[in-house]
């Protein structure tokens, strides 16, 4: 929603500013630097593109426009249902979890966090971290494994961003190539009346403005919000891992989960209380 505001933001104040510097929107209207700046940069894309970053990217467009999908409530859904499976390993025995990690969406650690049972990157970190941590109980170890599954899940999230990125780069050059294909058809052009010499030249010159408008008003920002994404999700996992490092290191579950609480970027982490009411509910 943030970035469909953002959209409408950066065409209303060039749309608006233009109009009133007396501009015509029909000067705007061309087809040709539109398809070549357009095609252009889809090719671009193509060619810079394996199979499975186009596939990241079809994937990762939409979040762009859907509600943030991290906020304090998921945070604290996680640590609470970290907590209960935990517990559970204290009170009853590490094996005791094994049927939880094993069928997780028929368990009631995580059937009960309705946010984090949907999100099964998160439930999948979460249990295969158990199954290891079931055969060994190496804390270095444990970290270790943790630490190399989150800078792969950081590498495939910051693909899309990091692709978009190039392309954003690449389209004030396209639109200066746009340009000069318009200059050299009006050099064509150059006994024609000034009116049309004018013309020629103004649609030349939309190549430019659309290559700068769509490199710093749309494209960049977009991956941007892509990096953004990756981040975030990036800082999610690192609460995970707070708390279970904190567990493997001998924490008892309530200082494993406020290690991990105390890991949460400032903006959302529960706040104490909160998190102990959740708890002790």
């Amino acid at each position: 929603m943030i970035a469909l505001i953002g959209t409408v933001v950066v065409l209303a104040s060039v749309c608006l500013g233009y109009v009133l510097e007396g501009g015509v929107f029909a000067v705007l209207v061309q087809p040709a630097e539109w398809l070549i700046i357009f095609g252009a940069a889809l090719g671009a894309l193509l060619i810079g593109s394996t199979r499975n970053s186009l596939a990241l990217l079809a994937r990762s467009l939409p979040r762009v426009l859907a509600p943030a999908r991290l906020g304090r409530e998921e945070y604290l859904e996680t640590l609470g249902a970290l907590s209960r499976l935990l517990s559970k390993a204290r009170r009853e025995g590490l094996m005791s979890v094994e049927a939880d990690i094993e069928r997780p969406m028929s368990s009631p650690v995580f059937t009960m966090a309705r946010r984090l049972s949907r999100d099964q990157e998160a439930v999948d970190f979460i249990c295969d971290t158990f199954r290891v941590y079931l055969v060994t109980g190496d804390a270095q170890e444990i970290e270790q494994l943790m630490d190399v599954d989150i800078q792969a899940m950081h590498q495939q999230a910051a693909s899309p961003g990091h692709n978009i990125g190039k392309v954003a780069e690449s389209l004030p050059g396209l639109g200066i190539v746009a340009a000069v294909l318009g200059v050299v058809l009006t050099m064509g052009k150059i006994t024609a009346p000034p009116e049309v010499l004018g013309h020629s030249i103004g649609a030349a010159l939309v190549g430019t403005f659309l290559g700068v408008l769509l490199c710093y008003g749309f494209v960049g920002p977009l991956a941007t919000n892509l990096e953004n994404q990756a981040v975030e999700r990036q800082a999610y996992f690192a609460v995970i891992r707070a708390v279970i490092a904190g567990a493997a290191r001998g924490a008892t579950p309530f200082i494993a989960v406020e290690y991990g609480r105390r890991a949460v970027p400032e903006a959302l982490r529960p706040a104490f209380a909160d998190l102990e009411a959740m708890l002790r509910a």
